[in-house]
């Protein structure tokens, strides 16, 4: 998708307001969307020209706002587009939040972490843990801890003793002749 400048936004609405033409010939002429160029009139008749602006930074939305969102969908008689225009959100994210809010109730509206979580071993989210936990849990924790290299240690030396008893020692002795 092509990103349009704000003057250019601007200049297209002005031209749309101020001239008798359809957003259709605009697009004609300007080779755009007349789709796109509905979009940008909508938006600037109800939030100004600012609406037309990029956003330098992504918005984090919090729950009681979509929340807001989704109740004023319902409540009014107005179309998704009108209401994601208004809110200035895309209409698609309203019927998201919609079926979130149904199946799930309002955690999931709450934001949540992004991508994948890291497979790196973090010590110092372990060693907050720790430092929280009560003291009894922090010993049972290292009992378990020490008793699971005990096992593992015990293991070792039994499979070090069947080898020695299947192969022999490691270095056979010769017999003199």
């Amino acid at each position: 998708m092509t990103k349009y400048k704000p003057d250019f936004k601007a200049k297209i609405v002005h031209e749309y307001l101020t001239t008798p033409q359809s957003s259709r010939a605009l697009g004609r002429k300007y080779s755009i969307s007349s789709r796109l160029i509905r979009k940008w009139i909508q938006r600037y008749r109800l939030s100004g020209i600012d609406a037309l602006k990029r956003r330098r930074h992504p918005r984090t939305l919090t729950a009681d706002f979509k929340l807001s969102v989704i109740d004023y969908y319902q409540t009014h008689e107005e179309s998704m587009v009108k209401v994601a225009a208004r809110f200035d959100v895309q209409a698609c994210q309203i019927s998201l939040w919609r079926s979130q809010f149904k199946r799930d109730g309002i955690e999931a509206l709450k934001p949540h972490p992004k991508g994948r979580p890291s497979k790196v071993k973090h010590t110092k989210k372990r060693l907050r843990r720790l430092t929280n936990k009560t003291e009894v849990e922090r010993l049972k924790e290292e009992l378990a801890k020490k008793s699971q290299e005990l096992y593992d240690t015990k293991l070792e030396r039994d499979i070090l003793k069947k080898s020695l008893a299947l192969f022999g020692p490691s270095k056979a002795k010769r017999k003199r002749k």
